[in-house]
Formats: structure tokens, C-alpha cells, sequence
């Protein structure tokens, strides 16, 4: 258990800022257009993944092949009913015969048992599907999940939050919506053009050539309405991430814009943004709207045509009137499977595209692994040494060059300098949250890279400036340092970081939820809860970031006395840029541009009248301290 608290910040919505759409002409996936840089090598991949699905999937295609099938022999079989009901009613109109209702009744059974038969196999087929995708969803999320806590940090100094959160939900479920319905809806629809064209030329070659000359016609206005309303989507879905962000954005700051009295130019902005997106939101609804009237015209328009011909064809006695009947249920549903073919380019695309952004992550670099022998410590003295550190978050630039230090057990160590000195990287490198590229760091004797990350982190207390607190209760919060800890150390420990002064003011108590919408409690008491986190933690060394930035003064001096009886006996780092807070630290590094400039005492440092007498002379004007008064007049 690592007694650091997670990475701090503000929690996120969780929605990626203009995510990919779902709208478009005829129900297409909309959306960002992304197009996979190596659409084979992307499907390669994912058909890879599926692997262990293959036998469960090719058994759902072919239930889906069962099904179509029985719904395209269907018309034929019914034709043969109608047939049979037309000549018998021409035979008892002209007194020859009559209605043979035990061969209609056969026929009517036949095709009952064919409808049935194919909704219960599409009904298997889409539930193997749903589970097999939701499973590849499943196992998908809980490997991003798994690489996230193996990616090395700089990773995420790359990459934003939304990039990150946009694979594990939009395009996740882009390829779950792609296995649970595209993948039979294709193979269905390729069966069911190929079947119901076959089933078209054994009635009747002409009318079949008639049919198929409205699909070109249909195509041509297809593609002219998608070209004209295509731009409007993209710009649609360009808009809506615009809107989304600058509603986040505002909401997030609004405080902000309130102080500075921003809010007409944030509404000017917003109106801006709105008014472009209601622009071609109704010019890409009008559009993709002409869609299915145009279509449906075309196709009367073909219906007609077919009519007119069978009926001249039925005079010529060349067919039937159930051939008829049969080749117009044919039609209709010849122009459905054709269209969601014309749709599979861009599906496929946009699953490729997804697939690929989600195996790109997935191969990013891991952490170093871990030792295959690590070393366990059975006791803590907590002696640390740092000897000739080089870091630099980029290979070509270095920020720390030649770090070292030693730390003796039970010392509290100040890391003091002006802001970007190093101060927060040399405890991120003793976390082992980066590697050094150079030098090497020791606790105990014992190289940090011999431990596994766990074991190390697990010996160290962290409190950083930034708190960081999830939904729950504050008992949970606190909890959160020691998960197996009572509610009685809970209190205990929150009565020692003074978090149990403001508590019981708050409703609820410790079982108040805390949560994006509570506002009853301040930076300063967060800040308590965090510190309370850490007393509970109980560790063998402890590393404060600003520990007491959000807290004021009364408070700050409480904390201090609450952090220096936690501090006793434990090696400590604490970084401060208010060096009254430090004055009792047993050992001050002082940092410039990544080295050790100066070390020793405050009343050492004080004495040698250096960098660290000139960052303490700037930030007090007036030195109340009268052993530092005479120190610093000395420097005089």
C-alpha cells in the first residue's frame, strides 16, 4: 500500500471535449472523421484480440446466416400461397374448381415456421454478440486500466487527461458498438443482397434488370446529399466540442470571471460558438432529412416501373401474381442491406481508428520492470543518500546535474530554492515516480531501483500542495492512508491533524459525502484531511510538498506542532518556499537551477550570508527574530 495520496487536481467530468458524434445521413456514425493511419495493421491487431473469440463468433455468423436466409426464402414460399388463393378464386368465379385452402394453410404453416425460426436465431446471434462484445469492452477497459498504473509519468507530461479518457470510454465503445452490431449487420447484409438478387433472377430476369437500375439512381443521390451535408456535420461536431469546452471551461472558472467581470465577453463567446452551431446543425438535419424522402421517391418510382411490367408480363402468362407479390417484397427489401453497405466504409474506418488509438496506448512504454529479486527491509532506519543525481525529464535537456546529499536517519531535511530549482523533482525521484539518468539514490544502504515500487512507496508519507480528495465520506478520505484502519485511529488521527475542530460543525460529521457540489469546506481543511491521511498512514519517512500552503497562520502553527511530533524519529523531507516554516529543519538543502548550492542549519546558512540569507532577507522586510536579526546584520 503506497501512503502517498493519488495524483492531485480537480476531478474531471469525464467527458472528453467534443467527443465523436453518432448522427449523419441515414443514421450514419458521424463523427470526428478520424481515419486510422494504418487501417490493416489497426484491424490486424483488434481480429487478434479476438482471437479467443473466434470459434464463439463464427457460430453467431452462421446462426445470423440461418436467419437471413430463412427470412429471404420467406416471399417465395409465401408468392406460391398467393398464386394458389388467385387460381382458386379464378376457378370458383368460373365454376371449374375451388379454393384449396389445406395447400394455402401448408404453405402459410411453412413460412410461420421460417419467420419464427429466423427471429430466434437472431435473436441468439445478437445475444452471443452483446456478451462477446461486451466482454472485449470489459477486457479492453480493464487492460487500459492496467497500463495506465504501468506508464511511465512523463507520459501523462504529454499527453492531456481528455486524451487519455477519450480511449477508455469513446473509443471503447466505438468498437464495442462496431462487434455487437456492425460485424453481423454487414455479413447479413452482403447475404442478403447476394440471396435476394438470386431470388429476384429465378422470378424474372427483366423485372430484375428494372430493379437494379434504380440502385445507381439511388446511389447518385445518396451521394450528392451526403457531399452537401457532410461539411455541416463535421462542422456540427467541430462546434458542439467548442461549446462543450467553453461551458467546462467557464463553469470551472467562473469565480474567476466573476471577479474580473468577464461574463459578457464569455456570453459574447459562447453566443459565438452557439451561433455557428445552430447553423449547420439545421443545414446537416435539412439535408440528411431530403434523405429518405428522395429515396423513397426514387423507389416508388421503381415499384411502379416493376408493377407496370409484371402486370404485362402476367397477361403474357411469363408469371404469376405470387411472383409478383414476391419480387415486390424482394424489392423493398433489396434497397435496405444496400444502403447499410454503402455505410461500412466508414464504420470500418472509425473502428480502425479507435482500434488503433487504443492499441497505440497500449504499446507505450512501461515503467522499468521490476527486479526479479527485490530487496525486503525488515526494519526501517530511514538513512538516505544521494549520490551524484543527473535527471532531466527530456534526454536532450538535464535539470538536475549533480545531486548529492546524505540523510541521516530521523532528520528532517528542508529542500528550499526559487521556483523551478528542483525541488519537487528530487522527491518525485525518490518515489521512484522517474528514474534517474545518471547517479543513483539510497535508503538504507540499498539502491531504491532494487526495491519494487510498492514496497518503496509503501515506506514513505506524502502530502502535497494540491489536495486530493475522491467522492466518499470524510471517514473514507481519511481512511484512504490505511484502508484497514478503525473508525476509532480514524478519529484519533484526524484529532491529531486538527481535522476533528471542524468536523462536527459540518452535517454529517465524518460521514459527510464530499463531492463536486460541497462547498462547506475550504482549501485549508482539505489540506487538514490530507495531512490527517498521512498521521494515519503511520510511516517510516514522510515527505511534505508545501504541506501548509492553503492553511492560515493559526492553523499553519497547529499543524506544525501536530507534523512535528509526526516527524519525530522519522527521516522527513519537507519542501517549503516560506523559509519561516523550516527554521528547525536539522539539515536545509538549498537548490539552484538543479544543484546543491548551499547546505547546512537555518542559523549556518544565515551565517555564510548567501543565496539562502538572500531568499530569507526577501521575503521578510522586517526580521523579528532577534538571533536572525543579529545573523543577518552581520551579513551587512
Amino acid at each position: 500500500m503506497s501512503h502517498g495520496p493519488a495524483p492531485s487536481g480537480r476531478r474531471s467530468s469525464g467527458r472528453p471535449r467534443g467527443g465523436p458524434g453518432r448522427g449523419g445521413p441515414m443514421g450514419m456514425m458521424g463523427g470526428r472523421g478520424d481515419k486510422p493511419k494504418d487501417f490493416k495493421g489497426a484491424m490486424k491487431k483488434l481480429f487478434g484480440y479476438l482471437s479467443q473469440y473466434k470459434t464463439i463468433i463464427i457460430i453467431a455468423l452462421i446462426i445470423a446466416i440461418a436467419s437471413t436466409a430463412a427470412n429471404i426464402v420467406g416471399p417465395k414460399i409465401l408468392g406460391e400461397a398467393t398464386t394458389e388463393l388467385f387460381e382458386g378464386l379464378l376457378a370458383v368465379v368460373s365454376g371449374t374448381g375451388e379454393i384449396n385452402f389445406d395447400a394455402i394453410g401448408r404453405i402459410v404453416l411453412i413460412v410461420l415456421v421460417l419467420y419464427v425460426s429466423s427471429a430466434i436465431f437472431r435473436y441468439i446471434q445478437g445475444w452471443i454478440m452483446a456478451r462477446v462484445s461486451t466482454d472485449i469492452s470489459y477486457r479492453l477497459r480493464k487492460d487500459i486500466s492496467e497500463k495506465i498504473n504501468r506508464m511511465e509519468l512523463k507520459y501523462y507530461d504529454r499527453v492531456t487527461q481528455g486524451e487519455v479518457l477519450s480511449r477508455i470510454t469513446n473509443d471503447v465503445d466505438t468498437i464495442n458498438q462496431t462487434l455487437s452490431q456492425s460485424i453481423t449487420q454487414i455479413i447479413t447484409s452482403i447475404i442478403t443482397v447476394i440471396g435476394v438478387l438470386v431470388m429476384m433472377f429465378t422470378i424474372n430476369w427483366i423485372m430484375t434488370l428494372v430493379a437494379l437500375v434504380v440502385i445507381p439512381l439511388s446511389g447518385g443521390v445518396v451521394m450528392i446529399i451526403v457531399k452537401r451535408s457532410q461539411k455541416h456535420f463535421t462542422r456540427q461536431q467541430e462546434y458542439i466540442g467548442h461549446v462543450n469546452s467553453h461551458v467546462e471551461e467557464m463553469y470551472g472558472g467562473h469565480v474567476v470571471i466573476k471577479a474580473f467581470n468577464g461574463e459578457e465577453k464569455s456570453q459574447e463567446k459562447f453566443e459565438d460558438y452557439n451561433t455557428t452551431l445552430y447553423s449547420s446543425a439545421w443545414k446537416s438535419t435539412f439535408f440528411s432529412g431530403l434523405m429518405m424522402p428522395m429515396m423513397t421517391f426514387i423507389g416508388n418510382l421503381g415499384y411502379v416501373a416493376i408493377a407496370i411490367l409484371g402486370g404485362w408480363l402476367t397477361i403474357q402468362n411469363a408469371i404469376s401474381v405470387g411472383d409478383i407479390q414476391a419480387f415486390i417484397q424482394y424489392v423493398r427489401s433489396f434497397n435496405q442491406p444496400i444502403a447499410q453497405l454503402a455505410n461500412v466504409s466508414n464504420v470500418l474506418q472509425q473502428t480502425a481508428a479507435a482500434a488503433e488509438r487504443v492499441f497505440e496506448f497500449l504499446g507505450e512504454k512501461e515503467e522499468v520492470a521490476e527486479v526479479i529479486e527485490p530487496v525486503k527491509l525488515e526494519k526501517v532506519y530511514g538513512a538516505v543518500e544521494f549520490r551524484n543525481v543527473q535527471f532531466g525529464y527530456n534526454p536532450d535537456k538535464t535539470i538536475i546535474h549533480d545531486f548529492s546529499a546524505m540523510i541521516k536517519p530521523g532528520q528532517t531535511v528542508a529542500i528550499v530554492g526559487p521556483t523551478g530549482a528542483g525541488k519537487t523533482t528530487m522527491v518525485k525521484l525518490l518515489m521512484r515516480f522517474y528514474d534517474v539518468n545518471d547517479g543513483a539514490i539510497f535508503v538504507d544502504g540499498n539502491n531504491i531501483q532494487n526495491f519494487t515500487r510498492y514496497d518503496l512507496r509503501d515506506k514513505f508519507g506524502m502530502v502535497l500542495q494540491d489536495t486530493w480528495l475522491y467522492n466518499g465520506s470524510i471517514l473514507e478520505n481519511i481512511r484512504y492512508g490505511r484502508p484497514d484502519a478503525t473508525d476509532a485511529e480514524v478519529v484519533a488521527a484526524a484529532e491529531a491533524a486538527h481535522v476533528d475542530d471542524f468536523v462536527y460543525t459540518l452535517p454529517g460529521g465524518y460521514h459527510m459525502e464530499i463531492n463536486e457540489e460541497v462547498t462547506n469546506i475550504s482549501e485549508g481543511q482539505k489540506q487538514l484531511l490530507t495531512i490527517a491521511r498521512a498521521v494515519l498512514a503511520d510511516p517510516e519517512m514522510l515527505i511534505l510538498d508545501e504541506a501548509t500552503s492553503s492553511v492560515d497562520t493559526r492553523t499553519e502553527i497547529l499543524i506544525q506542532r501536530a507534523m512535528k511530533e509526526l516527524m519525530e524519529k522519522r527521516t522527513s523531507f519537507v519542501i517549503a518556499h516560506r523559509l519561516s516554516t523550516i527554521r528547525d529543519a536539522d539539515l536545509i538543502l538549498v537548490m539552484d537551477e538543479g544543484d546543491i548550492v548551499e547546505q547546512g542549519t537555518h542559523k549556518e546558512l544565515l551565517a555564510q550570508c548567501g543565496f539562502y540569507a538572500e531568499l530569507y532577507n526577501s521575503q521578510f522586510d522586517v526580521i523579528e527574530e532577534s538571533v536572525d536579526k543579529k545573523l543577518m546584520d552581520d551579513c551587512e
